[in-house]
Order: structure tokens, then C-alpha cells, then sequence
């Protein structure tokens, strides 16, 4: 199986944390926190239109500037999710630059945060010198005291969010692709079918939830020549596609290792093909761990394990075990394989 979403943190374990995670097929990416960024680049920055922030700490959010720098001349729209403050944080960065000059920008961003009773939503306008509007609210969805909570609802996947202590709320991400389209290549070409970009389509018609009666027009390019030919989506679904368990990815940033925060990262990773979480501290140095709100590397490996994850990948890691990274890596996938 193909992956729909390939993975990879923006920089290294020592750096800043940051989750690149990108939508094949597609010129979309999601990305986790707004650390130090550069290594992304313009264009990777470019799709990354939906970002989710943990918390506002400095190594989480610096890289808002340079997100904002790359897209701002463009016909985009930002959009942010996360915690209690972001709109707060969000127009605090924005009230530190002039904008006299950006009144025909078409730029917009839109920040989201999610607090227990309610969400904020609140917009900003180039057009308007990125001058606050008062926020939207909404009542919050009820939920039990460990459960995650949705915070974009696409087609495609979910992205949930759990609030977890680091003495202010600290949020964790997952996103969840809703079911995976394989596509039978073998029968295609029987058929005398191309493979192509109208497969995106069938794709994209089933993650809408579109009947199976649908009709739909695609365009076939064959080597010299390119045709136009109506489906039925069932019909289609039944000869050419394989649905199957969508792929999940788990997040997890700066949260102190105690009951209940513990409870919420199991439950939120549960099942993940890959768990990205945070080990700044070797087990030897618990105690500063608790004191800092943060977790070690063998607190990492016990909740993979617990949350049964096919893959932990540990990161964020304290600059005073510079040039023992790969003790901190042991630690961790030892207490995770049961070592």
C-alpha cells in the first residue's frame, strides 16, 4: 500500500519541533508547530496552508514570521488551529510589523482555538492592515475528560487535538486518513484503462461519500490521443478499488508524564502507524523531567507501547545530551519493543 501521507519532522531530534506531514497526490501538506523553519523551504512552506499549533513557546511558534513572510503576497488563506491564547498570540506578532503597504495583498488568515466551552474563530485581512476582527464563538462539542476533539473535518481525514498539562494547555495531534483507496492497477490495464489523474477524482468522489449511482465524467489520456468517458462510481468502486484501513500519525509535544496526561496520549495515539513524540529527557533525569513538564525517553516507549503504535519516532531532545542522541533513541525503542 501506498501511503497517502508521507512524514518527516522539519528539523532534526535537537531542533525545534516540527511535523511536516504531506497529502500526496496532492499539492497539500499539514504541518504540526511553527518552530524554526527555514529547512522547509518556500515551496513546501506554500502547501502547508493548515498548520496546528501545540502552545505558543518560542521553539513552537517563531516560525510563524517566516510562514507569513513566504505567503504573503499570495491569494492564500492561513489557517491556524489550537489552543486557548492563539488569537491573542496571533494578533500580538501581526501588531509588530507595519502593513501600510499591503492593502491590495489577498492574503487572509483565520485562527482557530479551542477551549472547553467553546471555539473562537477569528479572521485577518491584508486588505485590512491585519486588523483584529472580534472573534466568532461557538459552543464547544461536549466531551469526556480524556477524549480528543476534532479540529478539522475534511473529506480526506480528521485531525483531533487533546489538551495536555505543561502548565498551560499543551495540545496533541493526530490525523486520521478516514479509509485508504487502493487502486487495482492489473485490472485497470485489462480493462484498457490508464492510470492518471482521474483516478484522483475517483478517489476524491469516495471520500466525499458520493452514491454509488453517481455519474461522473473523467478524461483518459492515452499515448496519442485523450478521450472523454462516463463512469458510475459503484461500478467503478467494484472493479477497480480496494478500501481499506486509513493510515493514522500521532503528535505529541512538551507534557508532563502523570495519570491523566498519560491516559489522554494513549487513548489519542491508539493504533498509529507512526508516533511522533517528544524525549528530552533520559529516565535518569525523571525528576527534572516532571519538573519541567516534559517526558522521557522510556515514559515515550511505555505509552507506544500501551497505545500499540507500529512505529515511535522520538524527538525534541534536550541540548544537554548533545552527541548522546542515540541513547535517548535506545532508551526509548527498548522500553517500546519490550527489551
Amino acid at each position: 500500500m501506498n501511503p497517502s501521507f508521507s512524514c518527516h519532522l522539519v528539523n532534526g531530534p535537537f531542533g525545534d519541533p516540527g511535523l511536516f506531514v504531506e497529502v500526496r497526490w496532492s499539492s497539500r501538506a499539514l504541518l504540526f508547530d511553527l518552530g524554526e523553519n527555514h529547512a522547509l523551504g518556500p515551496r513546501r512552506l506554500l502547501r502547508a496552508m493548515d498548520v496546528f499549533v501545540s502552545h505558543t513557546h518560542m521553539d513552537h511558534f517563531i516560525g510563524f514570521d517566516t510562514w507569513l513572510r513566504v505567503a504573503l503576497g499570495r491569494g492564500k488563506t492561513l489557517r491556524l488551529y489550537g489552543p486557548p491564547g492563539l488569537i491573542d498570540n496571533v494578533t500580538g506578532k501581526l501588531r509588530g510589523y507595519a502593513w501600510n503597504l499591503v492593502d491590495g495583498y489577498p492574503l487572509t488568515i483565520e485562527v482557530r482555538e479551542f477551549r472547553e466551552q467553546e471555539t473562537r474563530t477569528a479572521g485577518f485581512l491584508a486588505t485590512e492592515g491585519f486588523r483584529p476582527r472580534d472573534p466568532v464563538v461557538a459552543p464547544a462539542t461536549p466531551r469526556s475528560a480524556h477524549a480528543s476533539f476534532v479540529v478539522l473535518d475534511d473529506p480526506m481525514f480528521t485531525v483531533h487535538a487533546v489538551a495536555l498539562n505543561h502548565r498551560i494547555p499543551s495540545f496533541a495531534f493526530a490525523v486520521h486518513e478516514r479509509f485508504h483507496v487502493n487502486i487495482k492497477k492489473e485490472q485497470l490495464h485489462a480493462a484498457g484503462l490508464p492510470v492518471g489523474s482521474w483516478l484522483k477524482d475517483v478517489k476524491q468522489h469516495l471520500w466525499d461519500g458520493m452514491p454509488d449511482e453517481h455519474r461522473f465524467t473523467a478524461s483518459l489520456f492515452f499515448e496519442h490521443r485523450r478521450e472523454e468517458r462516463e463512469f458510475v462510481l459503484g461500478e467503478v468502486k467494484e472493479r477497480f478499488v480496494t478500501l481499506t484501513r486509513g493510515q493514522k500519525i500521532a503528535y505529541v509535544v512538551d507534557a508532563r508524564y502523570d495519570p491523566e496526561n498519560e491516559a489522554k496520549i494513549v487513548e489519542l495515539a491508539r493504533g498509529a502507524d507512526q508516533f511522533f513524540c517528544e524525549s528530552p529527557y533520559l529516565d535518569v533525569d525523571a525528576a527534572k523531567a516532571q519538573d519541567r513538564y516534559h517526558l522521557t525517553a522510556r515514559q515515550a516507549g511505555l505509552m507506544a507501547k500501551q497505545a500499540d503504535v507500529r512505529e515511535l519516532v522520538v524527538f525534541h531532545f534536550s541540548p544537554r545530551y548533545t552527541g548522546r542522541g542515540d541513547v535517548i533513541v535506545r532508551e526509548a525503542m527498548t522500553t517500546f519493543r519490550g527489551g
